[in-house]
């Protein structure tokens, strides 16, 4: 299957000066008239913005749409009948998207290791992976569990295809519940202009914007040398550089697509999940899950955790429902073992924090005080989540293998051979820039400086909610009206400032880490 190779990216020229400011004055000009016919027009641009990738595969995004809609029509029907049914209509339901989905996602990595265990050789064509076939698969899987509940409404077709489709969350997220976005298109001040609204979207935006272009994709020039180009066994510093350049990348590059999710809905006065909330700061292992990618977090709880019996049936039953649990979310993320053993150590590590906290309990039942400190606490949680993020970043086991003999130095601690091959193959990137009038040596220090700057704003300063809610939120009367005005007006510049100084540097347009996924 051949698909377009234009993408349309929240971070793109087009995006921004085509596609937004028409989706936007459109709505408003039609939901003065009819919010039914402005929600019509957000659901026909949220299809361009997909289309614009592939028409043939819009043209499956609709038909998974249509079967998951009659499906959980059918369901919402007969739940009140028969319950072996509805049970039945649901294991069916739920079933077919996972196929679905492993047919494109996981058809290859299956058929590979079928072929390692059997010695039978099983052959699969490459395919172009859907847009949002991740996201969407696991939106849908929810309503569809959902939609056995008695208060789970019968939605029409308008309203689930919006659901599904709505352009800021397809892509990559946040894993948006029915029941939190629905709701919300049916209050009538969504469709009038709301200055307060579309401030603090703007100032999301602008943010996540920031976080892209002039965080993350920087330190993906870092990381990806090491990782994704496969260079030499990496020494010492280049292996800590890169993990960490990749580990605080990711979570930029990722933070910053959900913030300019969030910005895009709230400009129309919709509020999405949000999807991160400082997740470096976490003093342990479950507050980092708590608050990194907090809404597929969310989806594992209630739809494998919980139904696989949570911590309803003793401690090691508890255990092994965790260690699944993360072995599913590794394994959602990408069809590799390196995928496997990510979630795999996320279990693990799910099972000493429960573990700790147990025994804790245990010694303070007799008076017996054990603590970690606030600082160790962050230190560890921090340590093991860079470490997994080896296994995520590396394309083969090979490559980790070798990440994790240059993080001990087993490579060596003085050769530079990354950041030469760096230099040579980024082209006209960001590194080139950099360092071609000045020489390696500045390479080096302008990157660590970056790592630190990067490091400092991840782990020391208020995250995207706390900046923007601060004045977003919160009744406006009276005595407080030219304050606000006042605020909004101040933070309107600044967020123009950084919107401004991002858009101008997008240059070589990247995708987000989670775009094709």
């Amino acid at each position: 299957m051949q698909a377009i190779t234009k993408h349309m990216l929240f971070n793109s020229f087009g995006f921004i000066t085509l596609f937004l400011p028409i989706t936007l004055i459109g709505f408003f000009l039609i939901g003065r008239h009819s919010s039914a016919f402005a929600r019509f027009w957000l659901i026909g641009c949220s299809l361009v913005f997909y289309g614009w990738w592939s028409i043939l595969y819009l043209g499956l995004l609709l038909i998974w749409i249509a079967v998951d809609f009659c499906l959980g029509r059918w369901i919402t029907e007969i739940r009140d009948v028969s319950a072996r049914r509805t049970r039945q209509l649901l294991i069916f339901g739920v079933t077919l998207n996972v196929l679905a989905l492993a047919f494109f996602k996981y058809r290859i990595f299956i058929a590979d290791n079928l072929t390692a265990l059997s010695g039978v050789e099983f052959t699969m064509q490459a395919l172009v992976l859907p847009l949002a076939i991740s996201f969407h698969t696991f939106q849908q899987i929810a309503y569809l569990v959902d939609a056995t509940k008695p208060e789970t409404p019968r939605y029409t077709f308008p309203q689930y295809l919006l659901f599904v489709s709505y352009y800021p969350q397809l892509i990559a997220g946040p894993i948006v519940h029915h029941s939190e976005l629905l709701p919300q298109f049916e209050r009538r001040e969504i469709y009038r202009f709301s200055r307060r609204a579309f401030t603090a979207g703007v100032f999301y935006f602008a943010i996540g914007l920031a976080k892209k272009v002039l965080i993350a994709d920087p330190l993906g020039a870092i990381s990806e040398p090491v990782f994704a180009l496969g260079a030499s066994e990496p020494d010492f510093f280049d292996a800590w550089t890169a993990t960490l350049a990749f580990g605080l990348g990711l979570y930029f590059d990722f933070s910053g697509y959900s913030d300019m999710a969030v910005g895009l809905a709230r400009m129309i006065g919709i509020r999405l999940p949000f999807n991160f909330a400082s997740p470096y700061k976490a003093k342990s292992i479950i507050e980092f899950w708590r608050n990194w990618h907090m809404t597929l977090s969310r989806w594992l709880r209630d739809y494998v955790y919980i139904p696989l019996g949570g911590n309803r049936h003793g401690a090691g039953r508890r255990f092994t429902n965790l260690f699944i649990t993360m072995l599913i979310g590794g394994l959602w993320h990408g069809a590799a073992f390196t995928f496997v053993i990510w979630g795999a150590l996320h279990g693990i590590y799910l099972m000493i924090n429960h573990g700790w906290i147990r025994l804790k309990n245990h010694f303070d039942r007799r008076g017996i005080s054990i603590f970690l400190p606030t600082l160790a606490g962050q230190g560890l949680t921090l340590f093991s989540v860079m470490m997994a993020w080896v296994f995520f970043a590396s394309p083969s086991l090979n490559i980790a293998a070798g990440v994790f003999s240059g993080l001990v130095g087993a490579n060596g601690f003085g050769s530079n051979n990354s950041w030469l091959l760096a230099h040579s193959l980024m082209g006209d990137s960001w590194a080139r820039q950099v360092v071609g009038p000045f020489g390696s040596a500045t390479l080096i220090v302008s990157k660590y400086t970056w790592l630190l700057v990067a490091g400092f704003i991840a782990i020391s300063t208020p995250n995207s909610q706390q900046i923007v809610e601060s004045f977003s939120t919160g009744p406006v009367t009276g005595k407080t009206e030219k304050v606000l005005r006042r605020h909004w007006r101040k933070s309107a510049v600044a967020a123009g400032v950084v919107c401004a100084v991002a858009y101008f540097s997008l240059g070589e347009l990247k995708q987000f880490i989670y775009f094709q996924f």
